[in-house]
């Protein structure tokens, strides 16, 4: 039942706070990376929410807004002490107020599905997180090259394709946030893919892998993870939709670590799935 206690306050996070979120997805297994919490929070600043209970933090929700019409929750977690005594409910209600007229996405994990059927979200497609171990560096891709020699606004055009909206403010600390590679492939003028891979609390994780066929996704992955060290761990979250990437990711002798279902309130946006190899974040879409 909901809790009524005069204690429990809700507010926007500091760009501080949003390291609790971080941590705590960290304990629940989710495997943030090592710089997520400065992207995250250059997405949009007053997305990210805090409960405190008599001012102890005890719940983190993100309800982050892009452009004027999508949103995107995550971060959706309760200090287990202060599970099942109705906090939970009046972030969450927080977090979809926020968003109210937007369509809304999530990736939800398997126990929280039904909760958010709940909630008016429609299931539209499974994500399967794979994971692999790297064979070290592999032969040079001479037809990658740093996204930092691409011009932004192109590389910005080319994500939208992509995700239902504009995210440059995020798009730009992404690309360059520490620890990371970020590659893309230009055919005739034009960027044809692009992908990252990240440190993370564990091993690296690739996302955005986005391109115009399962070729350059190949390539792109290949000089990714050719970019960490030998016997890492690391990781790829494929829209299942998408079976030339589950076929990439097993052929790399990748095996299934975890799942989510992405699930909209509104019309799912009408995404290319058979181009994006690898989704960017389950938190932020």
């Amino acid at each position: 039942m909901p809790s009524h206690n005069a204690g429990y306050q809700i507010s926007t996070m500091t760009r501080g706070e949003v390291e609790i979120a971080i941590d705590w997805a960290s304990r629940e297994g989710w495997n943030p990376g090592l710089h997520d919490a400065a992207c995250f929070y250059a997405a949009d600043p007053q997305g990210f929410l805090l409960g405190k209970l008599n001012g102890e933090a005890i719940s983190t929700i993100s309800a982050v807004k892009y452009g004027d019409n999508f949103g995107f929750i995550g971060l959706y977690i309760v200090e287990k002490r202060f599970r099942h005594q109705g906090h939970g409910i009046q972030i969450w209600d927080r977090a979809l107020a926020d968003l109210k007229g937007r369509a809304v996405g999530l990736d939800g994990v398997v126990a929280q599905q039904e909760n958010y059927k709940r909630s008016g979200f429609a299931l539209a497609h499974r994500n399967i997180r794979y994971a692999g171990t790297s064979a070290g560096a592999g032969g040079a891709e001479p037809t990658c090259v740093s996204l930092a020699d691409i011009a932004f606004a192109d590389l910005a055009t080319y994500d939208r394709r992509f995700f239902p909206a504009q995210r440059d403010a995020f798009l730009n600390a992404w690309v360059s946030q520490p620890q990371s590679h970020a590659l893309g492939i230009v055919e005739n003028g034009q960027l044809s893919g692009y992908g990252v891979i990240r440190a993370c609390q564990a091993g690296y994780k690739i996302g955005p892998l986005n391109a115009e066929s399962p070729g350059i996704a190949a390539t792109l992955f290949a000089a990714l993870v050719g970019s960490i060290p030998p016997g890492a761990t690391f990781y790829l979250d494929v829209p299942e939709p998408n079976r030339q990437a589950v076929a990439l990711a097993q052929s790399h002798g990748m095996t299934p670590s975890f799942e989510t279902a992405r699930m909209y309130i509104g019309a799912a946006p009408a995404l290319p799935l058979g181009k994006i190899f690898g989704i960017t974040s389950f938190e932020l879409g």
